[in-house]
């Protein structure tokens, strides 16, 4: 997988935090742009920013779902 880290944020990017993290201070928010989806520390938005493809980030989120 070629997951990469970036410290520049993603232009245009809305990001959005899970509504099951709404009173949780441990969570992370995602973007999704049309050719990567960028997710990143709500605690440390400039901390940098783990960047999948699509394709990897249905493949994680299939998994999660399944268990």
């Amino acid at each position: 997988m070629n997951t990469f880290r970036t410290s520049k944020p993603l232009g245009g990017a809305s990001w959005r935090k899970s509504s099951r993290s709404a009173s949780n201070t441990h969570c992370v928010e995602v973007a999704l742009l049309t050719d990567v989806v960028g997710v990143r520390d709500t605690k440390d938005r400039d901390g940098g920013t783990l960047v999948f493809t699509p394709g990897q980030w249905a493949s994680f989120t299939a998994g999660l779902k399944r268990g």
